[in-house]
């Protein structure tokens, strides 16, 4: 298999009160899973068996809307464990924040347009904070799509990621998903995003 499902780095109730230790287990066990044994079985044998999920993303319009739909969500949800922790939370500080200021007035602006940009996605998909031509963006994709694909109407690196699919917040929320982008605030971890922006640099 050319993609493992990885481990997370915190229990699955770390993340309590905020997300749910079942959402957590669902997602993690079932979802995030199905996207890794999904994009494993569709290139399987193929031309991009071995090479690395972000190349593979560069030209997904090249491929199947499987490897698409199955590599996006296996890229995604990577990413959307990495930027949280149950230390998280507060504001980030250093060469990001000032960087967020630059681009968007405050942090507390930052903070708005990102979570309007999750709130008003349709339907199911993700809202992102990128790094694209040294200057930071917010916008939002639909399902499992992401700022790397080819396909993508706004490119960059990604460093933040917002899950708002149902399944990452309904079992606690409901049809409540301003709530759950709310608190989503509490367990972000700047570090790891901080982390990110460094690399992008």
């Amino acid at each position: 298999m050319s993609f493992k499902l990885p481990s997370l780095q915190y229990d699955y109730k770390s993340l309590e009160p905020y997300i749910d230790a079942a959402t957590m287990e669902i997602h993690h066990t079932k979802h995030h899973a199905a996207y890794t044994n999904n994009l494993n079985s569709a290139i399987e044998g193929t031309s991009i068996d071995l090479q690395p999920i972000e190349e593979i993303l560069r030209e997904v319009s090249k491929h199947s809307p499987v490897v698409r739909n199955n590599g996006g969500g296996y890229y995604n949800h990577n990413l959307y464990w990495e930027i949280m922790s149950p230390k998280g939370g507060g504001e980030p500080n250093g060469t990001l924040l000032k960087r967020i200021q630059a681009d968007f007035g405050s942090f507390a602006e930052f903070k708005d347009k990102f979570s309007a940009a999750a709130a008003s996605r349709f339907g199911s998909g993700w809202a992102w904070l990128v790094l694209r031509d040294n200057k930071l963006v917010i916008f939002s994709t639909p399902n499992q799509d992401n700022p790397l694909m080819d396909v993508a109407e706004v490119k960059g690196f990604p460093l933040l990621g917002l899950d708002v699919w149902e399944h990452a917040y309904y079992l606690k929320y409901q049809n409540r998903r301003p709530e759950y982008i709310q608190n989503f605030w509490n367990v972000i971890s700047w570090d790891a995003v901080q982390h990110r922006f460094e690399s992008a640099r």
